[in-house]
């Protein structure tokens, strides 16, 4: 018999664990079966403690909650209880189940379906290796006194409203559908997220402000996000072009997202379209480095294989509309849609600040950005740049071990084995926290420093009036001078423009700076 169970000492998959015990759950079937996917983001351990407890990525467990494998038993009742385990404490994780389907022959889920064939687990493992495979298996149990139970346990995992399966008396309450379905844990820290409401923060917050300080913030920010969205990718690009992709974020959540509006932000986003085949990708894609002698690629991350774009993009833009219609957190939903576009990155170019957009559309659409006033996340994004790059590696780099590749004429990749299921079928928990600390940073930061600095600029603006009657591009000239030099104008910039002051009026203007900018 195929031993499901683990059993280590100090460490598993490179990782340091907590205690000596016994790998059980998704992580144990990957290892067990050897099955092409990364390590889960959670592993579940048996040990000797006493009670329940998480200690980073591990939930460890008493010996009594062991799936133990009985001598004599068949290998589908030992993957079974693996099975029932994980779906019961660690969630569903679709990306073992569609790599499990590959794995099992249909005498093998005909039996694993068939040992309690009327228990809610069961139904749920019979009801997703039919929805991933889109075969049905030659026998139904009678379920006529069954009711329904919900396919994903909402304290463990974030999901939709659902809809009835009746052959499997399943409420299918997936955030998704099988072309595009990432998965979000509820963890502590999403959980303590979400009781902040946020949204109702930023609205209490903004109930106090004038209309006309928010028309000029939301101004502000909007150039402000659109260049940090270009600084991220290592751009500096002209006021224009910044202005440009700014007028499309102030637009996020008016269009429908479709392929055809896809193409339609690639088309802003990317002004000189020389060098760019733009439009969905009809080759490979990467993002790397190229080894300076030979020109061989060295990805950081491999884009999703193009003759797939069409079947994940289309699920993509299905779970977008799922996800409006629905209830589910908004910034969840952006987490799920956004960073699974940049993950299959569709396009040879724009991706990043199309991702970034994605946030936009869903806040807005679903009601979390409004107040006239746009939310500048890539602000924040870009003000944590190195934790950004960290949530994208953290999905990128495991998946490099199952991608198989080889280098084309171009100096391009080429990916020959099937890789879509990692696209579709994604953990995208670490995702969603990032996104919400971001979200929580511009609603508690972002823009009240914006708005606290448009109150003073006023204040020092009204000031120089009365004192100077300066005019409007004098203030704001003067004002950058004293912002580019800590609140002193430097002798340079006074001799060649403010020449007019006398020393006395430039120690006012400076005092009087200090005191307005500069205060807590």
């Amino acid at each position: 018999m195929l031993q499901l169970g683990i059993e280590i000492n100090d460490s598993f998959e490179g990782m340091a664990a907590p205690a000596s015990g016994h790998i059980v759950g998704y992580a144990a079937i990957v290892k067990s079966l050897g099955l092409r996917v990364p390590s889960p983001q959670i592993i579940s351990l048996i040990t000797h403690a006493s009670s329940r407890s998480e200690i980073g990525s591990w939930l460890l467990f008493p010996k009594a909650y062991h799936p133990t494998e009985i001598a004599g038993e068949t290998f589908e009742v030992a993957l079974y209880k693996q099975l029932v385990f994980a779906i019961k404490y660690e969630g569903i994780n679709l990306l073992v189940f569609s790599q499990l389907a590959k794995w099992l022959n249909k005498e093998q889920v005909e039996k694993l379906v068939a040992i309690e064939p009327t228990g809610q687990y069961s139904r749920k493992i019979w009801f997703i290796l039919e929805w991933i495979t889109g075969e049905k298996t030659e026998t139904a149990p009678d379920l006529s006194k069954r009711s329904y139970v919900k396919l994903v346990d909402e304290t463990l995992q974030y999901s939709v409203e659902g809809e009835k399966s009746p052959r499997h008396m399943i409420i299918n309450n997936l955030p998704g559908n099988r072309n595009f379905c990432p998965m979000v844990r509820r963890t502590e820290l999403l959980i303590a997220y979400e009781n902040e409401q946020l949204e109702e923060k930023k609205r209490d917050y903004l109930s106090g402000v004038t209309k006309e300080i928010i028309q000029r913030t939301s101004a502000f920010l909007l150039l402000k996000d659109s260049k940090a969205s270009f600084t991220i990718e290592g751009e500096s690009p002209k006021s224009t072009r910044a202005a440009r992709w700014g007028k499309a974020i102030g637009q996020a959540g008016m269009h429908e997202l479709t392929k055809e509006e896809l193409n339609r932000l690639q088309q802003i986003v990317i002004e000189d379209s020389r060098f760019v085949d733009m439009g969905f990708r009809k080759q490979g894609g990467f993002i790397g480095e190229h080894e300076r002698s030979t020109g061989e690629p060295i990805p950081n991350h491999i884009s999703a294989k193009w003759e797939d774009l069409d079947e994940l993009t289309d699920g993509l833009i299905a779970a977008n509309n799922l996800m409006l219609n629905d209830n589910i957190n908004a910034v969840i939903a952006a987490a799920s849609i956004a960073f699974g576009f940049v993950f299959i990155h569709p396009f040879e170019d724009g991706n990043g600040r199309i991702h970034r957009y994605l946030i936009h559309h869903i806040l807005a659409k679903k009601g979390f950005a409004n107040n006239n006033i746009i939310f500048p996340v890539s602000s924040s994004i870009l003000d944590h740049i190195d934790n950004y790059r960290k949530v994208l590696e953290s999905y990128s780099q495991p998946l490099l071990d199952f991608i198989e590749w080889e280098e084309t004429h171009d100096h391009n990749v080429s990916v020959l084995n099937d890789t879509k299921d990692y696209y579709r079928y994604f953990d995208a928990t670490r995702q969603a926290e990032f996104l919400f600390y971001c979200v929580k940073d511009t609603v508690e930061n972002v823009i009240p420093n914006e708005v606290q600095y448009l109150k003073r600029y006023d204040t020092f603006k009204a000031f120089l009036e009365n004192t100077f009657e300066m005019p409007d591009n004098k203030v704001s000239l003067l004002v950058r001078f004293l912002e580019q030099n800590k609140g002193s104008l430097s002798k340079i910039k006074r001799e060649k423009t403010f020449s007019i002051f006398t020393n006395d009026e430039v120690k006012q203007i400076e005092g009087t700076y200090k005191n307005i900018f500069e205060r807590e």
